[in-house]
């Protein structure tokens, strides 16, 4: 079965940013502790790459989201803000600065994202192993993998399960129909839904997660459908966050849904078959990770 035509959104006209969007920024040394450790190492976290708003919050507490494999993406999926073009050759002391960092940050789950690398044969898979083989040999920690879908390699996906990362994320981000238009002509909803059905089926003890944003032009049967797909694939763990554009250029927010939409939806998805959900306006795929790896997760 094909994906959907594509179908841009259509944005409504939005009042200003409504008041639940709107929060305090910690302050305190750890912030800056945070992010002079990642600066020093030279490494990249999707919290500054994505514009995360919860980028303070989360370095407030000492822990950050890792991006491997360079800040210059392949894709040019419409809801990103990383830079796209020509990547850098892969920074084969990576998984050692990863390491570092996670244990100077005293980490006891780490989550590990990337750019997309399609000029890579293996989509930067062994990279991935060996940066959560680093981590293991390093720290104590649980490890949460963020990849890129490889572009449907098989092989791919089964070399980052080598290093039995205890969580594979991967984020659907929105329902069939806006699938192609939010995040390009590379990308593929069936693949995905394969993919999480192949890994179900090969590592059943690996914790399957997966996100989508919200305001995307989305309707709740749509979503509702995407969800009971996903639970059926194998995905037990669940983020849902509002999108907020991050550039210009990006795809427009729709609609801002309100909290407790998020809290029925919640609801719903639990009722569905999820037995993690995170969902709420500010909530990202690696937001409070380290909490909704546990059991009985609530936001």
């Amino acid at each position: 079965m094909s994906d959907p035509t594509p179908s841009t959104p259509r944005p409504t006209p939005l009042a200003p940013l409504p008041r639940w969007l709107k929060r305090n920024v910690p302050l305190g040394s750890a912030n800056h502790f945070t992010a002079k450790l990642i600066g020093e190492l030279g490494l990249q976290t999707v919290c500054d790459h994505a514009k995360c708003p919860n980028r303070m919050e989360c370095y407030s507490q000492l822990t950050a989201t890792f991006m491997i494999l360079g800040d210059v993406c392949t894709r040019n999926c419409r809801f990103c803000c990383v830079d796209k073009g020509k990547p850098k050759p892969v920074d084969a002391d990576e998984p050692r600065r990863v390491a570092e960092a996670a244990q100077r940050l005293g980490l006891k789950h780490v989550v590990v994202t990337c750019v997309t690398r399609d000029d890579l044969p293996d989509g930067g898979a062994e990279h991935f192993f060996r940066t959560v083989t680093a981590i293991r040999a390093a720290t104590g920690a649980t490890v949460e993998v963020l990849p890129s879908d490889f572009a449907g390699n098989a092989a791919a996906v089964d070399r980052v399960l080598d290093a039995a990362p205890e969580v594979y994320n991967h984020n659907a981000e929105t329902v069939p129909r806006l699938f192609r238009a939010v995040r390009g002509p590379k990308a593929n909803y069936r693949r995905t839904l394969e993919m999480f059905r192949r890994i179900r089926r090969g590592s059943p003890g690996v914790q399957l997660k997966t996100g989508l944003m919200l305001g995307l032009g989305e309707t709740v049967e749509e979503l509702l459908d995407t969800l009971a797909e996903l639970a059926d694939a194998g995905c037990r763990m669940l983020t849902l966050g509002q999108y907020l554009q991050p550039l210009p250029c990006c795809a427009p927010v729709a609609r801002y849904v309100p909290p407790e939409e998020f809290d029925e939806l919640g609801e719903m998805a639990r009722r569905i078959g999820f037995a993690q959900v995170a969902s709420g306006p500010f909530v990202r795929s690696s937001y409070r990770a380290a909490r909704m790896a546990g059991e009985n997760y609530e936001v």
